[in-house]
């Protein structure tokens, strides 16, 4: 864990109440896709916890989504504005275990953590799952990861109606998943697959 300040250069809205904000600053306590940081926001005395979308050496990228004060204190930052950080939080995913082609699933905002994974493996599979149209984000930065991407939403308004267990249901080539998202889609997850798999909490 290490704690530095950053400075935004990059926030803005990408979907429903769901925003994109890159910060530069000192990114060597990150060493895993999957990992969290904790950011301090005036005037609010809890960090507030957020997935790490993407990581080089000089910036971090994050995806949220706006559902309380902090994350819409975050919404209303702009370009130049600092941050107190916490980062190297979380064990993140563990690469080497996945043997064969790894699948990927993503529910919401447990989306973010899956796209720097995904740029570290080989040929992998994405499945997204999201409420409806208006809330899909990063689909076309995915499949420029790989072609195998498929976007499921609840009230069919885009991709496939229905569930990401919908479309798992139809795939038989892949030999390890990687998941993050909220729980019941991840015992749905667990309960439709029979490979061994690592799955990442977004609460």
């Amino acid at each position: 864990m290490k704690a530095s300040e950053y400075i935004i250069t990059f926030n803005t809205k990408i979907a429903k109440d769901v925003y994109k904000m890159i910060m530069q600053g000192d990114t060597s306590a990150i060493t895993r896709p999957g990992q969290f940081i904790n950011i301090a926001l005036d005037g609010l005395y809890l960090r507030r916890p957020i997935s790490v979308c993407d990581y080089d050496d000089q910036t971090i990228t994050i995806i949220y989504k706006v559902v309380g004060k902090g994350t819409e204190q975050m919404s209303k930052m702009s370009t130049g504005e600092k941050l107190d950080i916490l980062t190297g939080l979380g064990n993140g995913f563990n690469i080497e275990n996945s043997k064969g082609r790894p699948l990927l699933v993503g529910g919401g905002v447990g989306v973010p953590p899956l796209y720097k994974l995904a740029k570290e493996l080989t040929n992998p599979i994405v499945v997204l799952g999201f409420n409806s149209k208006d809330d899909v984000f990063y689909e076309k930065e995915f499949k420029e990861i790989t072609p195998d991407v498929y976007i499921s939403t609840a009230d069919g308004s885009y991709g496939e109606k229905g569930f990401v267990t919908d479309i798992i249901k139809k795939l038989d080539n892949y030999s390890y998943t990687y998941s993050c998202g909220p729980e019941p889609m991840l015992k749905a997850l667990y309960d439709c697959t029979t490979v061994p798999g690592e799955y990442s909490f977004e609460e």
